[in-house]
C-alpha cells in the first residue's frame, strides 16, 4: 500500500510543481501515488471515493510526466467506459488544467476507425448510387454531402443525423477497404489526419472499447489502431473484465452473414455491388451462400431446442450455453470462402483500384465470417464458454449470434497488457469489496497479481448529507420472488412520496421494471409525478434530460442507470434499490465463472458472486450524493442484506451514514418507522 503522502521521485512533489492550482487533501493524495507510478514504472490500483476529482487526480501526473524532458514517458492512454466521461475529459478537465499548468501539452480523442467517412468511399457510393441504396438513403446521402462543407473532424458523432446502417456501411473507413497513399484523397482523409493528430499528441483519451480492440489486435501480431505508448490510465476500470471478455472471444450471427451477402447482391431490391451481366455468375454464388447460411443457424437453433442440456427451450431470449459441438458448418464455411477466393479473382481482372479493393474487401470480410464460425462451432479452444443468442422475427424466422468469451480474462490481460505496458494506473469509486477484503477480488479478476494500491475516501460529509434505509421482514426474494416482488411495488409509493419523487429507482430486471412502471402509473397521475421508465422507446440521455427538467420525477432504469450517471442537486433526493445486485446465474459465461471455482474447491457464491455484487451496489449507492450541497436518501428493499451472514460484506462497503431499519410485513405494509 503506498504511503498517504507519497513523492514524485525525480518530479519532485506535485503540490510544489503547480502552486497555482489548490488541490484538495484526497485528491492531492491521489496525485502524489500516480505520479509516483509513473515516475518508477510500476501498476497502481486507486479507489477515490465519489467527490474526490480523481480525473484531476490523475491527469495532472500525466502531463507532467509527458512534458518533463528527463523521462522517458512520451505517451498516456486515458481509457473510460462512458462517453459522458470522455466529453468532461476533453471539454472541461483537460482545457482547464492546459491554463493552470505552466507548460505546452497536447491532447487528442481517440476513435476506432468505422467512426470516419471516407470520401473516396463516399464518391464511390454517389456514382453507385442507383444500384446501391433505396428510399431515405439517396436523401441521406445528399445531406451528407452537404455536411462536408462545414464538419471539422468528418466523424459520425459530427453528423447532425443518424444514417441508416447499410449507408454508413458503403461510406465508412474501412482498414481492408483502403487504399492508403494511393489514395488521391490520402492527403485529405479524416480518418488520417486523426491518426497523425494522435502520433504527435501526448494525451490520447480513448473509450475501452478502442483501447480493447487494438490490445486484441497486437495479441493476434496484428497492427493496432492506437499509437505506441508508455502509460495506460483506466477510468472507470471496474468494468474492464466485462469489456475485455468481449474482444479475446469470438461474436458472430446470422445477421452479419445476411448483412455481408446482400450488400453484395440483394435479391429483393435487386440493389449491390454485383449488378449487370458481368457478375451473374457471382451473384449465384451470393444467393447459394445465402440459402446455406439460412439452413446452418436454422438447423443449429433447431438441434439445439432438442438437446437435453439447453438450460431454455429455443424461443427464449436468454443465452443458451453450448457444451459440445452441435452442427458441422463445413458446407457453409466452404461456401463462404469459394465466394470469397472468386470475389478475389475477379477483383484481380479490375482495372479502377475503387472497384478491385471493394471487392477484396468483401472477400475478407467473408473468409473473417467464416473462420469465426468455424471456430465457434468447433469449440476447440478449452479457456473460452460458447453460448447462443436467438431472437424471433416478423417474418417467424430467427436473428441466431453466436458468442464465446474467456471463463478467466486474467491470464490474457496479464500476458499482454500489465506485462506489457510498464506503467497501468486503474482508478474508479468502486473497486474495493469491504475493509478485510479489500481490492482482491478485482485483482484476481483482472489478473494483476502485483500492484501498488490505494483507497481514497471521499469528501463528502456522508453524516450529514444523507441516510440509509434497511428494511427487515419482506420475502425472500430468492425463495419468495413474487411474494417479494409484490411486496416491493406496495412499498414503492411509501419511499417515494416521501422525496415527492425525485427519485432513482434502480432494478436488476426489465420484467421487473416494467411491473413497478404498471403499478405507479395510477399513484404518478394522482401525485402529478413524472415517470420516466428505460426500455419504453426513449434513448438514455433522453430519458436522463426528460427526469431532470420535471420538478418532481421517477426514473425506473436497470444495469446502465447504475452507473456513469451524474444528477447533482435538487433533481435526485431518493434511490431506491429494490433488490441486491446479483448477476443472473443462468447466463452461461456466469454459470462456467462460477463451475471454475467450484472445480478448485472454492465457494462461488462468497468468492464471485457476493463480491460483484457489492462493486455494483456501491456503484448504485453512489448516485445520489454527487456535490457538497446534495441530500436525500438510499434505501434498500431486499432484506437479505439484514438477515444472511454475506448481508455485512455489502454493509460494510458502504460509506458510513447514518442508518435506520423500517420493520415492514410480508405483504409490504410498513409497521414501524424509526
Amino acid at each position: 500500500m503506498l504511503t498517504p503522502h507519497g513523492i514524485l521521485g525525480p518530479q519532485g512533489r506535485i503540490a510544489r510543481r503547480l502552486p497555482n492550482y489548490r488541490f484538495r487533501p484526497p485528491q492531492l493524495e491521489m496525485a502524489n501515488a500516480v505520479a509516483e507510478a509513473l515516475a518508477e514504472s510500476q501498476h497502481l490500483i486507486v479507489e477515490a471515493g465519489t467527490g474526490v476529482g480523481k480525473s484531476f487526480g490523475y491527469l495532472v501526473p500525466a502531463i507532467l510526466a509527458v512534458t518533463d524532458p528527463d523521462n522517458d514517458i512520451e505517451r498516456v492512454i486515458v481509457s473510460t467506459h462512458t462517453i459522458s466521461l470522455q466529453e468532461q475529459l476533453l471539454t472541461k478537465d483537460l482545457p482547464l488544467l492546459n491554463a493552470v499548468i505552466p507548460r505546452e501539452f497536447t491532447a487528442v480523442l481517440g476513435k476506432g476507425r468505422g467512426n470516419y467517412i471516407s470520401l473516396r468511399r463516399l464518391a464511390r457510393a454517389s456514382k453507385k448510387e442507383r444500384s446501391l441504396f433505396v428510399g431515405a438513403e439517396a436523401d441521406q446521402l445528399d445531406a451528407i454531402h452537404q455536411w462536408l462543407d462545414d464538419t471539422v473532424d468528418g466523424s459520425l458523432s459530427d453528423l447532425p443525423f443518424e444514417p441508416t446502417p447499410a449507408l454508413w456501411q458503403e461510406i465508412e473507413s474501412d482498414a481492408s477497404n483502403c487504399l492508403r497513399k494511393s489514395c488521391s484523397r490520402y492527403d485529405v482523409c479524416f480518418y488520417y489526419q486523426a491518426q497523425r493528430r494522435m502520433r504527435h499528441a501526448q494525451i490520447v483519451v480513448v473509450n475501452h472499447a478502442l483501447f480493447f480492440t487494438d490490445l486484441a489486435l497486437r495479441a493476434a501480431r496484428a497492427r493496432g489502431v492506437l499509437p505506441s505508448y508508455d502509460a495506460v490510465i483506466f477510468d472507470e476500470a471496474h468494468t474492464i473484465e466485462s469489456v475485455a471478455g468481449e474482444y479475446f472471444g469470438i461474436q458472430v450471427g446470422s445477421g452479419q452473414v445476411a448483412y455481408q451477402l446482400r450488400r453484395l447482391f440483394n435479391p429483393r431490391t435487386q440493389k449491390g455491388h454485383l449488378t449487370g451481366k458481368r457478375y451473374e455468375t457471382l451473384r449465384k454464388e451470393v444467393i447459394a451462400c445465402d440459402r446455406a447460411a439460412r439452413q446452418w443457424f436454422e438447423s443449429v437453433h433447431a438441434k439445439l431446442a432438442t438437446r437435453s442440456d439447453s438450460p431454455v427451450p429455443s424461443t427464449s431470449p436468454s443465452p443458451v450455453r453450448v457444451l459440445n459441438p452441435i452442427v458441422d458448418p463445413g458446407p457453409l464455411v466452404e461456401k463462404l470462402r469459394r465466394l470469397a477466393a472468386q470475389l478475389h479473382e475477379r477483383a484481380g481482372k479490375l482495372k479502377k483500384p475503387d472497384d478491385r479493393v471493394e471487392l477484396e474487401s468483401a472477400a475478407t470480410r467473408l473468409r473473417v465470417l467464416a473462420s469465426a464460425i468455424q471456430l465457434w462451432s468447433r469449440q476447440e479452444d478449452a479457456s473460452l464458454v460458447y453460448w447462443l443468442e436467438s431472437q424471433s422475427r416478423r417474418d417467424g424466422s430467427s436473428r441466431i449470434r453466436l458468442s464465446a468469451a474467456p471463463v478467466d480474462v486474467a491470464p490474457a490481460l496479464e500476458k499482454h497488457l500489465f506485462q506489457s505496458v510498464p506503467r497501468v494506473i486503474l482508478a474508479s469509486a468502486t473497486l474495493t469489496t469491504g475493509q478485510r477484503e479489500g481490492f482482491a477480488f478485482f485483482q484476481q479478476r483482472i489478473g494483476l497479481r502485483h500492484a501498488e494500491t490505494l483507497q481514497v475516501g471521499s469528501p463528502f460529509d456522508y453524516d450529514r448529507q444523507m441516510k440509509l434505509i434497511l428494511v427487515r421482514g419482506l420475502p425472500d426474494p430468492g425463495r419468495q420472488r413474487e411474494a417479494f416482488e409484490q411486496a416491493c411495488l406496495r412499498l414503492l409509493p411509501h419511499y417515494l412520496e416521501q422525496t415527492h419523487g425525485r427519485a432513482f429507482c434502480l432494478f436488476t430486471s426489465y420484467a421487473f421494471l416494467r411491473k413497478a412502471t404498471r403499478y405507479l402509473e395510477p399513484w404518478a397521475q394522482k401525485h402529478e409525478i413524472g415517470l420516466f421508465p428505460q426500455g419504453a422507446g426513449t434513448p438514455r440521455h433522453q430519458l436522463l434530460e426528460q427526469f431532470k427538467k420535471h420538478p418532481a420525477a421517477v426514473l425506473l432504469g436497470t444495469a446502465s442507470f447504475w452507473q456513469g450517471v451524474d444528477v447533482p442537486g435538487e433533481a435526485l433526493q431518493n434511490v431506491i434499490i429494490p433488490k441486491l445486485p446479483f448477476s443472473v446465474p443462468d447466463h452461461p459465461l456466469i454459470q462456467a465463472r462460477l463451475e471454475a471455482i467450484r472445480e478448485r474447491g472454492g465457494n462461488p457464491f462468497m468468492e464471485y458472486s457476493v463480491p460483484e455484487a457489492v462493486i455494483r451496489l456501491k456503484q448504485g449507492f453512489g448516485r445520489l450524493i454527487r456535490s457538497t450541497e446534495d441530500r436525500g436518501m438510499v434505501v434498500i428493499l431486499d432484506p437479505r442484506i439484514l438477515s444472511k451472514p454475506y448481508g455485512r460484506v455489502f454493509l460494510e462497503a458502504l460509506p458510513e451514514c447514518p442508518r435506520y431499519v423500517d420493520e415492514c410485513s410480508a405483504t409490504g405494509e410498513v409497521l414501524s418507522h424509526p
